[in-house]
Parts: structure tokens; C-alpha cells; sequence
């Protein structure tokens, strides 16, 4: 599960082949909306993202032997991811509320931190990145939270998209760096 997708980008657009398209989440006003996506064909959506955790090598040996004061971090990141994802609409404004038919969060130990890829999977109108991409925060807070009585200075970073596929737009992979 090595992170070998992520990728500088100079801003937000660079790189994009959609950056010129109208954004979907502005009305012609430009007030923000919820896109309608009543007439959007039901699809299997999956997503996939990722993200890491930077620790102490100490943080990682106690991780490692479930030795940290608040107990089992990696059940609880993962627990949290799962629950995060289901609840990404509550979070986040403009996102539609979706029935997941499954989501999955994995942690790997890296020698500098904690890898996360989460996978969200609904059979839908709309994607679920958004759900992925969630799962991971949250997972990544969660170890955050377990880990912060003995490393303060954690890091959390390089959370990504890897894939996603399902819609209308088709498949999306990061390039590999």
C-alpha cells in the first residue's frame, strides 16, 4: 500500500482536463447548489483514496504493540473511517446522502508513519469519492487523537484520490510519480 500516487501540483486547476468546464456546484447567479441529479443514471460508483500519518519511530513501536494510553488506535482509526464515510453528507454541504453498499479502511505501517487507503463502494447517481476521501481524514484525525499524548508533533498529509470509476465521467487513475 505505498503511496507512490501523490503528486505537486503548482494550484487546484493544474493539470486538470476539467478545468474549464463550468463548475456544477454554482447556479448561474453564483450562489451555491446542490447539483440536481434526479436524471443521472444509477451506476456502481467505487473510490478509492489515500493518506498518511507521519509519527515518531517511538509513536510507531508503541502503535505496533498496542501499548498506547487510549488503547487499540488502529481499531479505532479504522472504525472511525467507516463511520466517517457513512456520514460524509453531514460534513460536508453540497454532498447528496448515499446508501454505501461498502466501505473499507486499511492501515499500514510505514517506517515513518501510517499509510490509510479507504475504499467506498454504492450502486448510485452520484460518486462516492467524497466518501473515500473522508474515510481517510477521519481515520488519520482518529490516530491523531490516540497517538497525541505521547507525539505531538504528528503530521497528517498526502491525502489523495487514487481511482474512482462508475458515471457518466467513467474511470479516473492517478498517475503514478
Amino acid at each position: 500500500m505505498k503511496n507512490t500516487h501523490r503528486k505537486k501540483m503548482s494550484s487546484p486547476s493544474a493539470g486538470s482536463s476539467s478545468a474549464n468546464r463550468r463548475l456544477t456546484h454554482l447556479s448561474a447567479d453564483g450562489t451555491t447548489r446542490m447539483v440536481d441529479v434526479g436524471a443521472k443514471a444509477i451506476t456502481v460508483r467505487e473510490a478509492v483514496a489515500c493518506g498518511k500519518i507521519f509519527m515518531k519511530k517511538e509513536t510507531l513501536r508503541l502503535l505496533k504493540k498496542n501499548a498506547l494510553p487510549k488503547g487499540n488506535a488502529f481499531e479505532a482509526a479504522r472504525l472511525a473511517g467507516v463511520l466517517a464515510a457513512k456520514k460524509t453528507a453531514e460534513l460536508i454541504p453540497l454532498c447528496h446522502p448515499l446508501g454505501l453498499d461498502f466501505v473499507d479502511v486499511k492501515l499500514s505501517l510505514q517506517v515513518d508513519g501510517i499509510e490509510i487507503e479507504a475504499t467506498a463502494r454504492c450502486t448510485g447517481k452520484t460518486g462516492v469519492e467524497m466518501e473515500a476521501l473522508t474515510a481517510v481524514s477521519v481515520a488519520a484525525l482518529t490516530l491523531y487523537d490516540m497517538c497525541k499524548a505521547v507525539d505531538k508533533m504528528m503530521v497528517i498529509g498526502d491525502i489523495c484520490l487514487i481511482k474512482k470509476s462508475g458515471g457518466r465521467s467513467g474511470e479516473f487513475v492517478r498517475p503514478k510519480r
